[in-house]
């Protein structure tokens, strides 16, 4: 049972590390990719803006699907279409071509993340469940880091187009490694959350769903997770043209920007998962966001080197956990059983706001030749993602008998993956 959970758990956190590798490595190519196909930066938000608006139209699908369907095909199949669409950027050579082909790489990434994370709740126990989906979506981070280092290196030595083409055979690689180690849900067990998930629903479907939609709490986080998805990608697309354009950074400096970023996002997202657990999910998602504001302030206010790379590291921790948070306040404020459904309806939320950041962003940045008034755009929808998650006055608590003592990560870990010698008991 334990190798089995922690084989599916590594699934889970290679298929997250892929999607986000490649999603934010388009903002790493991005200073080689603008002159090669002769684009201006708004363009280059309409290319990032047709993969998320594919994103945004199949992640509540197969958050759906998530609850229903095999997850092991599922992801096979998807990552296998994130593939053919990463490995085709790479011999783009238009505007519409680059847009098709990374609209398709969207529809691959949607696998990414709403049906990971009903998996991973799957073979997670309660107490465990903030820190495990923390570890997993580490994955994105670890990702990032690596093609921020790998991506200067294959373009200094090939071009850019091999940076794509690397990208999509890993994401083929990946999707073996799914078929082989994902399995939908731990049966031989029933101490773990499996059960919850399979329960029969106590109304009809379209009746819950029709509730969940409605309720106000479901809309303000919604509405908040857009909101800081639109602030977010800003620096994620256009920090590395910033320093190249305009603070005349070499390419593997910039490059690095995206490397700080990506070491602190992994310690934020470890640290203030776990904190969550006692803390709360909200309060710390406020607390994730208001560092995000300090980033982005210092971004465009705080002048020189160190301080561009102190603005990412600050940026980077608070940014972490923010995606892992937002996915655990489905099952603490509606139900496990639906989690899919929900996060793949919040990522809706998120995908509009991620459609249209770039482009805007990159609008903006045209008009005035700088982008000072992009960074603090992004600063302003983060300050009024907080407000809303303000409106949401029920507090969120750890699961009812939870253990109030406070052991050790490292303890933690191993009482997660290591085969018990006893049936796994409530405090696991």
């Amino acid at each position: 049972m334990g190798n089995r959970r922690l084989a599916v758990i590594l699934a889970s956190f290679f298929t997250v590390l892929i999607g986000f590798t490649i999603r934010n490595s388009y903002g790493v190519l991005l200073p080689e990719m603008l002159p090669s196909l002769k684009i201006s930066k708004k363009e280059a938000g309409l290319i990032y803006g047709s993969f998320f608006m594919a994103y945004t139209i199949f992640s509540p699908l197969l958050g759906l699907l998530a609850d229903r369907v095999n997850l092991r095909a599922l992801l096979t199949l998807f990552l296998g279409i994130l593939g053919i669409g990463t490995l085709l950027m790479g011999y783009s050579s238009t505007l519409l071509e680059a847009m098709v082909f990374f609209l398709l790489a969207g529809i691959g990434s949607s696998a990414c993340w709403s049906p990971v994370v009903p998996l991973v709740q799957r073979w997670t126990s309660d107490q465990r469940r903030g820190m495990i989906l923390a570890l997993v979506d580490a994955g994105s981070s670890v990702g990032i880091a690596i093609s921020s280092v790998m991506m200067p290196i294959i373009v200094g030595a090939f071009d850019w187009r091999m940076g794509w083409k690397s990208l999509g055979v890993m994401a083929f690689f990946l999707a073996g490694i799914n078929f082989l180690l994902v399995r939908d849900s731990p049966v031989e067990n029933p101490s773990l959350p499996h059960s919850k998930f399979n329960q029969p629903l106590n109304q009809p479907a379209g009746t819950l769903y029709l509730n969940i939609l409605k309720d106000k709490k479901f809309l303000l986080i919604g509405v908040s997770y857009l909101l800081i998805g639109f602030s977010t990608l800003i620096p994620l697309t256009f920090i590395a043209t910033y320093a190249v354009q305009e603070l005349m950074f070499r390419y593997d400096a910039a490059a690095r920007l995206v490397t700080v970023f990506a070491i602190t996002s992994i310690f934020g997202k470890i640290a203030l998962g776990i904190l969550s657990d006692r803390l709360g999910r909200i309060q710390t998602i406020v607390l994730c966001e208001a560092l995000v504001v300090l980033g982005c302030f210092g971004m465009f206010a705080l002048p020189g080197f160190w301080a561009l790379y102190l603005s990412m590291v600050v940026f980077g921790f608070g940014f972490g956990a923010i995606w892992p948070l937002f996915a655990l306040c489905a099952p603490d404020y509606f139900s496990q059983r639906n989690a899919g459904f929900i996060v793949g309806f919040w990522t809706l939320f998120l995908g509009v706001g991620l459609v249209i950041s770039p482009i805007i962003a990159g609008w903006i940045a045209d008009g005035t030749g700088r982008f000072m008034w992009s960074f603090m755009l992004a600063m302003v929808t983060a300050m009024i993602s907080i407000f809303l998650l303000l409106l949401v006055r029920r507090k969120i608590s750890l699961p009812k008998g939870g253990n109030t003592s406070r052991p050790t990560f490292l303890m933690n870990v191993l009482e997660e993956f290591l085969p018990n010698k006893h049936p796994v008991s409530s405090e696991l």
